[in-house]
């Protein structure tokens, strides 16, 4: 399942960073999107979820170790224990409103801001056929430094019009 998706580029949305944040923006806020080709040949949304979790880009513990190809680790959990049930299908409108409550929770996001995020997210979310969130883990299944993160937000887009799969992260640190 590994060569069934293929990476087609990344998109990383540093709060502290961004040209459109305020100075009073709280710092280790940002969003990481990774964008991944999917076959031709239909497969269940599941399948691709499983494909999607057996690729070397989800091997990333997203606390500044970057994607590692024998890596054991995905955000603050163990990859081990992310499995395609994990994953809760929820509406764009949903997914949406997770993402607003998160990203305006300290100040209200600035007008470029939320554009990048409405380009780089929302847009892709409503265009999906379908958006999941990573739901199904706790503090159990953090790997040794895994609370790092004050807050970790996951969705997957699949959008088989568009041929692509959309993870989304974003998260405190």
């Amino acid at each position: 399942m590994r060569d069934v998706l293929t990476h087609e580029g990344s998109a990383f949305i540093n709060f502290r960073d961004h040209p459109f944040a305020s100075a009073s923006a709280h710092g280790y806020r940002w969003v990481d999107v990774k964008r991944l080709r999917m076959p031709a040949a239909a497969l269940a949304d599941r399948a691709l979820l499983a494909a999607l979790i057996g690729h070397e880009q989800f091997r990333d513990d997203y606390a500044g170790g970057g994607v590692t190809s024998d890596g054991t680790r995905h955000g603050p959990y163990w990859l081990s224990r992310v499995t395609p049930e994990a994953y809760e299908h929820v509406g764009a409108d949903e997914a949406a409103r997770s993402l607003w409550e998160w990203a305006n929770q300290y100040e209200t996001v600035p007008a470029g801001l939320a554009a990048e995020l409405r380009r780089e997210a929302i847009d892709r979310w409503v265009a999906a056929d379908r958006v999941y969130r990573l739901s199904g883990l706790g503090e159990e299944d953090f790997h040794d430094w895994g609370g790092v993160h004050g807050e970790f937000h996951e969705f997957v887009a699949v959008d088989r019009k568009a041929g692509r799969v959309t993870v989304l992260v974003a998260a405190d640190d």
